[in-house]
């Protein structure tokens, strides 16, 4: 059985590096595939020329990297607003994403339901309508390129399960993949090992970190709930040839901070239970 492959995000570098002075840094660990973190000053579309584009292509080209997957964050959008600017803005910003995807041969693009965290959120049905809506847009502005919109789960939206993310790809078209996050699962206390299972070959990419159950984070592996070994198990099982991202976000712009130790060490973990071992 051949080895599970692996890439790492870009992440803990969001705010130290640019997005290229992050993937020189991660190739500096071995890493030769990347997620990229679509953020700015990190790595934004609509502030990069032309010029800087094909700079960068051609880098990747030379060094012979290439990307798992572009992952736009929940941080500063919500696809399923209320106020339908929001939803333009971070559909457009979406747009501009799977265009740089296009030209840097990028296969994925992931794209995250909005967040449920206020006192009164709105009624579930317009929150899925408006994320439908909004997703099939983005299917239909990527058909042509080489480009695919994959959903991710992830607590605190409105559509954190795999039963979840199955039922509303559905809905936005039946060739609409997933981008499973494991800790996101462990988080919710879902059987990250069925869930993979039951989504099947809708799996395209896979983000690996842990947590607790306290604070919700994407530690290092081996420092909380996350067990490699049956999400292995169940990746061979439906054979599984994507990319696992090592997403541990550990900020390095903060002291005391150690992303590079927390990715070593997360990559030896995944070693032992099944995926490439780190140098290989």
């Amino acid at each position: 059985m051949s080895k599970l492959k692996v890439a790492a995000s870009t992440f803990p570098f969001l705010y130290s590096h640019s997005g290229i002075g992050a993937l020189e840094h991660l190739a500096s660990l071995g890493f030769i595939v990347f997620e990229m973190m679509i953020f700015p000053p990190h790595c934004w579309p609509a502030d990069m020329s032309i010029r800087e584009r094909n700079a960068i292509r051609a880098k990747l080209d030379g060094e012979g990297w290439k990307f798992s997957s572009f992952c736009y964050p929940l941080l500063d959008n919500n696809p399923n607003s209320v106020d339908r600017l929001m939803r333009r803005y971070t559909l457009d910003r979406y747009k501009e994403a799977i265009e740089l995807a296009n030209d840097w041969d990028c296969p994925y693009v992931c794209a995250i339901p909005g967040p449920v965290n206020s006192l009164i959120n709105p009624p579930y049905k317009w929150m899925r309508d408006w994320f439908v809506e909004g997703m099939k847009e983005l299917v239909d502005f990527a058909k042509g390129s080489n480009v695919e919109i994959i959903l991710e789960n992830v607590p605190f939206t409105f559509l954190p399960t795999a039963d979840d993310m199955l039922k509303v790809a559905d809905d936005i078209d039946p060739a609409v993949g997933i981008n499973f996050d494991i800790c996101n699962s462990a988080y919710i206390k879902e059987d990250y090992a069925a869930a993979l299972r039951k989504l099947g070959k809708r799996v395209k990419n896979v983000h690996i970190s842990d947590s607790g159950y306290g604070d919700f984070k994407h530690d290092r592996l081996g420092t909380g709930i996350v067990d490699p070994a049956p999400a292995a198990k169940a990746l061979n099982d439906i054979g599984y040839d994507g990319y696992t991202v090592l997403e541990i976000i550990t900020d390095a712009m903060q002291k005391g901070n150690d992303p590079d130790g927390d990715i070593r060490a997360s990559h030896d973990i995944l070693g032992q239970h099944g995926w490439e071992a780190r140098g290989a």
